[in-house]
């Protein structure tokens, strides 16, 4: 498996490249519109084809490529099926498989940062990798206060992560805002504030308090992003 983690300095994004490296099928999660010539960089010298691009969620800080990027190379779009996006070519479901070549992979559904939050697992090499999106980060988690966020159900969501997935599994988030690159299950188990908590009720108060600004692209963001990023959709009033 090729994998590479491409960073977005003005909204501290992580957009992931992986490829299977037998069939140069290649996928691209969480993808900003303004990296797109990185993109094309590296789908050119890396020789791939691009067959899917996919968001985790629908994102509040920056704006996607899902639309320039299918536009672009024809790939498809994937999103969660829960999510208000009606642009993506397939809405996906918990558990379901998405092939690459010789790779697998399963989508799981994760909601608590907002209502259409999902990660990815893939295993290869006999390592397993999990693309957390905004749900798990690098000693810290997605906030729960905006786009049906809720702090239970984010709470469950790690726990399913933490108890269906070995502690060498890595961890792969969309973001990073203190130059982590990658952990491991087992890592944030132990030494994740947002995890360290006694139980279900002190995770809720816990994230109710955190009383974070607003995302600076915000106002900007969702609309654009229910539009697969193209342009911002515009009022039937």
């Amino acid at each position: 498996m090729l994998l590479r983690q491409l960073f977005d300095r003005e909204t501290w994004t992580y957009t992931y490249l992986v490829a299977d490296e037998k069939s140069r099928e290649s996928l691209l999660i969480d993808p900003v519109v303004e990296r797109m010539p990185c993109y094309r960089q590296l789908l050119k010298e890396l020789k791939l084809k691009l067959a899917y691009a996919l968001d985790t969620h629908v994102h509040a800080d920056h704006v996607t490529a899902l639309g320039s990027l299918r536009e672009e190379y024809g790939c498809e779009t994937l999103i969660n099926d829960h999510a208000l996006m009606n642009c993506a070519s397939k809405k996906i479901t918990d558990g379901d498989q998405i092939p690459l070549g010789e790779l697998a992979f399963t989508s799981i559904y994760t909601p608590g940062h907002t209502d259409d939050s999902m990660c990815l697992y893939v295993k290869a090499d006999e390592e397993g990798y999990l693309f957390t999106g905004d749900t798990l980060f690098i000693r810290g988690c997605g906030r729960t206060d905006f786009q049906n966020g809720d702090a239970g159900q984010l709470y469950d969501s790690l726990q399913t992560l933490l108890d269906n997935y070995p502690e060498d599994t890595w961890v792969y988030p969309a973001h990073d805002y203190k130059g982590w690159t990658r952990s491991t299950l087992g890592e944030e188990r132990r030494f994740n504030p947002r995890l360290q908590v006694a139980d279900k009720s002190a995770f809720i108060e816990l994230m109710n308090n955190l009383d974070l600004p607003n995302p600076k692209f915000m106002d900007v963001a969702v609309p654009a992003n229910l539009s697969c990023g193209k342009s911002r959709p515009t009022s039937t009033d």
